[in-house]
């Protein structure tokens, strides 16, 4: 969008600008004192009233599942194929997962948590901040063998979940 100017000279092609401003602090553009700014810019220039800021603002982040119900989902899928035969041991799990035996065996002992404590698990909804319930929290919880002492654990987990330890669980090392 060029025009010729005198003597053929490239002139670029402008375009007014119209902006309302507020004059004054804050809540003086509800109260009417506006002003209106106008100026020419380039025509192929996109203007932004917005500051840099707020127009390069991070979209908001977006629920995630919890990766201790993940695992707890692939647990019992895991608990699934090894009860109906398609896998014949951990160690084939291991190997169809690309994983450690070691490491299924943590994700599998999950399924030691009493019944009520997999069910808030798998209930817990989606978050964008860290979950307050993680697998490595749970683990020493999965080593007691009580269901009332699992519960009591647990209920103390999620009060301070940051304050878990095994002798809390009743576990001495």
């Amino acid at each position: 969008m060029a025009a010729d100017g005198p003597n053929s000279a490239h002139v670029a092609a402008y375009r007014e600008q119209t902006v309302e401003i507020a004059l004054g602090p804050k809540g003086a553009f509800e109260n009417g004192n506006v002003g209106i700014l106008t100026r020419r810019v380039p025509a192929e220039r996109v203007i932004s009233a917005l500051p840099p800021k707020d127009r390069n603002r991070k979209p908001p982040k977006t629920p995630r599942t919890p990766r201790v119900i993940e695992l707890l989902r692939k647990a019992l899928e895991w608990q699934a194929l090894l009860q109906s035969g398609q896998v014949h041991n951990q160690a084939e799990i291991a190997r169809r997962e690309g994983i450690t035996r070691a490491r299924v065996t943590q994700v599998m002992s999950l399924l030691r948590l009493a019944p009520e404590i997999q069910q808030h698990i798998l209930s817990t909804p989606d978050a964008v901040r860290r979950p307050a319930i993680t697998e490595r929290a749970l683990r020493p919880i999965t080593q007691i063998p009580q269901t009332n002492d699992q519960l009591r654990a647990f209920r103390q987990l999620l009060m301070f979940p940051d304050a878990i330890r095994p002798s809390v669980c009743g576990i001495t090392r």
